[in-house]
């Protein structure tokens, strides 16, 4: 088959381009694929980091940049590529309904010689937006299938688009961070920190609750701990430090806020006992997977769809949002029962199941509906 995907990627970067990118790569080891991505993503007034783009930016791509988000004449172009490319399914990457008008047009545009699907990573936002509901609407209702990561996701489209064919699939570990094995002493050495470690990794904004996780720190038992809060802040660093100094945890939580290029990654997971996702809302998380492929367990907030993917006491611990009581508690558990050990086997266990094979079978049986 012939398939075209739509989406940011490399040299962009984040998770959404990460994902696009290693799709178009395993398709491409089954299928003839074209990837058709952005010359310019997010505006100034959206992304409030330093860059959108990789370090390594001046690596080749295998993309086709056409679209930009904020001219409209870009995506009658893109829409008229894709069209003459007559694939027989184009796939869509959907996760911001700023880009509603930008990808509907391209998807109706597209469908006059090919099938359209919608790869949702959030059916709708994790923030209230501005007429969110209408725009996602303006790109999804184009959609003769749609594929989806959890079950919060797939009942989300069914409200919104009732009787629409979804499809659900894992959630995929994104291999393009180098493992060389690099040990816990050797990654704590370097990055200079001792004791017992958590890791707290991705872009900060309120909905992810590093906020609850640090009230946590506050209520642990056992003060040799320190956490790494690792990400840009997309919220104001400001309150976050003066909670920190607020509770007495100035020696014991570290932000780091930067942007983690890809060669750089493996450190700070190699250094963690466990990484933590308090997230206050969610419908996946790549962290989780990131955490899962370094081989560290996790101890997350039971939203979303993070329950389908962390298997409570095996693979990692789930608690409540919005509790830094049961957050500490969890932690506190994780290092009094020694957890670490029986843990991390689990997810050994688990090797294969977040593979890009099942996310392209699912992919592929969309050629069931032609």
């Amino acid at each position: 088959m012939r398939f075209c995907v739509v989406g940011p990627a490399y040299p962009f970067r984040g998770g959404i381009a990460h994902h696009t990118t290693l799709l178009s790569k395993h398709l491409a080891e089954r299928h003839q694929v074209d990837t058709v991505s952005f010359k310019r993503l997010y505006p100034s007034f959206l992304f409030p980091g330093k860059s959108q783009m990789e370090p390594d930016a001046g690596k080749a791509s295998s993309s086709i940049r056409l679209i930009d988000s904020l001219n409209p004449l870009t995506w009658i172009d893109a829409g008229k590529h894709v069209c003459d490319l007559a694939a027989d399914w184009v796939i869509i990457q959907w996760w911001n309904p700023f880009f509603g008008p930008c990808l509907g047009s391209i998807a109706s545009r597209a469908k006059e010689r090919s099938k359209v699907a919608f790869i949702c990573h959030n059916v709708l936002p994790h923030e209230n937006l501005p007429l969110g509901r209408a725009l996602t609407m303006r790109a999804l209702r184009h959609g003769d299938g749609f594929i989806v990561h959890s079950e919060q996701d797939a009942g989300d489209l069914q409200c919104l688009l009732p009787g629409v064919p979804v499809r659900k699939t894992v959630h995929p570990q994104y291999e393009l961070f180098p493992i060389s094995g690099m040990s816990k002493e050797a990654a704590r050495i370097r990055l200079g920190v001792e004791g017992r470690v958590v890791l707290f990794f991705g872009l900060v904004r309120k909905y992810k609750g590093l906020m609850d996780l640090i009230d946590a720190m506050a209520l642990v038992r056992n003060r040799d701990i320190t956490c790494l809060a690792v990400g840009e802040f997309y919220d104001k660093r400001e309150s976050y430090e003066a909670r920190i100094v607020k509770l007495g945890l100035s020696e014991r939580v570290r932000l780091i806020d930067q942007y983690v290029p890809n060669e750089e990654v493996e450190p700070y997971f190699a250094a963690a006992d466990v990484v933590i996702l308090p997230y206050r809302s969610a419908t996946q998380s790549g962290i989780a997977q990131m955490a899962f492929r370094f081989g560290r367990p996790v101890i997350s907030t039971s939203v979303g769809g993070l329950p389908e993917s962390i298997d409570d006491g095996r693979t990692g611990i789930l608690v409540p949002p919005n509790n830094p009581a049961a957050l500490a508690g969890a932690i506190d558990r994780y290092y009094d029962d020694l957890m670490e050990a029986r843990l991390t086997a689990g997810i050994r266990a688990d090797e294969g199941r977040f593979s890009w094979d099942r996310v392209i079978e699912t992919i592929e049986a969309l050629g069931d509906q032609r």
